[in-house]
């Protein structure tokens, strides 16, 4: 019993793996599922569909992997984060759609909650901003919205949660309502100094403590899985959020260490130790694990559109057919010619949080084709990370040495000598990309024992491919410069 099952909930698809116990794939699945866009700046989910899409993956993994549910040692969750979910306790019936990270509807409460002064509450107790993109204010939205909903919440008839809670609930045939302190941590409800939920918080917000999931380590048994899920009473031994399961994955262990996925969004964390650093350049603190009720922390940045950008590309404008043509049709230009994206769809996210930043290109002349604009789109990934580079380097948390990089869009090699070119720092893609799902396999086994602790761990991370960095300082600031300017124009677009 060395299998383990990682359950990977993203936000445009479900994922489950199987890994034994020297960190190999023995197994998976994946499936994609809708997103619905009822009105402009909301995004959606149906989470009976992402239940039914993640439990389909897990039994798909396991006959991929040709084993039993009761040859796994345990279970290990990692899911897109902030995405809110709001269900009845007797029937384990979601009550609205779920609201989607990305989704802005609650831009003006938090404009409103801002203006009252709220906004350093929030950051000193959480280590966020005070917006849209976290949970309180889209599970205040849903009390006031969805009819009865903030009577029954006080009445203890309702449950919130993140998307992992969900799945546990419903795993364990709703034995269990638990969310781990990295989740927790997004919610803007959790204080990561006392790793509570915040009773301040939660009358700022108006949300019932009764709604709210019981906080277990990341890694430990928690519980078990029903045994008509599955098949078995599986345990149920890793909790994270995607991007602190593949910080794990990438065995960023050592402060200073630091990994940015580049999937939907990108997201770089860095690796604080013990200390919650806080930022003065409006980065996220943020719990990065649990383990053994010691606390590991880490200095994020959230960037929200990353991997997106060519699905745009690819749907909205169909300049390629698939996303992977995004790097030859950006390789047949030796540069944008002085084409600038913006990719502000849904506002900015850090360092800049600007809800109302809108989407722009910039410099396109009668010479512009659609090279230029496919690689001003890989500039733009790109780009976005030096900024919160930049801005970690002015926290005190640099420099950075190396760049660990996973995700979807990390198989794209002229992105990756792009992110490169102009970091001006080696960046380092291991020969295993999809480490969100190995950080949650990880955090299980540490939590059954299949390993004995975090160098054991360290040992199996195997380096891939090493990007180092080519361009000449003038050019890259060039292009730093340029990328500058175009933001300030896309800045409060939305609301000029």
């Amino acid at each position: 019993m060395s299998w383990l099952l990682a359950l990977d909930q993203g936000t445009t698809s479900s994922r489950a793996m199987v890994f034994d116990a020297s960190g190999r794939v023995c197994g998976t699945a994946q499936k994609a599922f809708a997103q619905h866009f009822p009105q402009p700046g909301w995004v959606e989910h149906d989470p009976d569909e992402i239940l039914a899409t993640q439990l389909d993956c897990a039994r798909a993994a396991l006959a991929d992997a040709g084993i039993e549910a009761q040859a796994l040692a345990g279970i290990g969750i990692t899911n897109q984060r902030e995405t809110t979910i709001l269900w009845e306790r007797a029937s384990g019936r979601a009550l609205a759609p779920a609201i989607v990270w990305q989704d802005r509807r609650t831009a003006a409460a938090c404009d409103r909650l801002r203006a009252a002064g709220h906004a350093e509450l929030v950051r000193a107790r959480t280590g966020l901003e005070l917006d849209a993109y976290f949970s309180a204010t889209k599970l205040a939205w849903l009390l006031d919205n969805v009819p009865g909903a903030r009577a029954r919440a006080r009445a203890g008839e309702l449950a919130f949660g993140t998307v992992d809670s969900w799945l546990v609930w419903h795993l364990s045939g709703g034995a269990l309502h638990v969310t781990d302190p990295g989740n927790a941590a997004r919610t803007m409800l959790f204080n990561i100094h006392a790793c509570d939920w915040d009773d301040e918080l939660l009358a700022l917000f108006d949300i019932p403590r009764a709604l709210l999931p019981r906080i277990v380590d990341s890694s430990g048994v928690c519980g078990e899985t029903r045994v008509d899920v599955l098949g078995a009473a599986v345990p149920i031994a890793g909790i994270a959020g995607d991007q602190q399961a593949a910080t794990f994955g990438q065995a960023c262990f050592t402060p200073g260490m630091a990994k940015n996925t580049y999937g939907t969004g990108c997201f770089l964390l860095m690796n604080t130790g013990d200390e919650a650093v806080a930022s003065a350049n409006r980065l996220l603190t943020t719990v990065g694990w649990r383990a053994a009720g010691r606390t590991r922390y880490a200095l994020e940045g959230s960037i929200f559109m990353g991997g997106a950008i060519v699905q745009w590309l690819r749907d909205g404008l169909g300049l390629i057919r698939r996303s992977p043509d995004i790097e030859a049709l950006a390789a047949s230009v030796p540069d944008s010619g002085g084409v600038v994206l913006v990719p502000a769809f849904t506002g900015l996210g850090a360092p800049y949080w600007d809800a109302y930043a809108r989407g722009a290109l910039f410099g396109l002349t009668r010479g512009t084709g659609a090279g230029h604009i496919a690689r001003a789109a890989l500039e733009a990934i790109a780009l976005q990370t030096v900024d919160l580079v930049a801005a970690m380097d002015r926290d005190g948390a640099g420099p950075l040495t190396e760049l660990r990089v996973d995700g979807g869009a990390a198989a794209n090699d002229l992105l990756m000598q792009l992110q490169a070119d102009l970091l001006g720092v080696p960046v380092v893609r291991p020969q295993m990309l999809e480490t969100t799902a190995l950080g949650a396999a990880y955090l299980a086994g540490l939590g059954v024992g299949v390993w004995s602790g975090q160098d054991e761990l360290a040992a199996l991370w195997r380096g891939g491919r090493r990007f180092e960095p080519t361009m000449d300082a003038d050019r890259r600031e060039a292009l730093i410069s340029s990328w500058h300017r175009g933001v300030e124009r896309s800045r409060a677009w939305a609301d000029a």
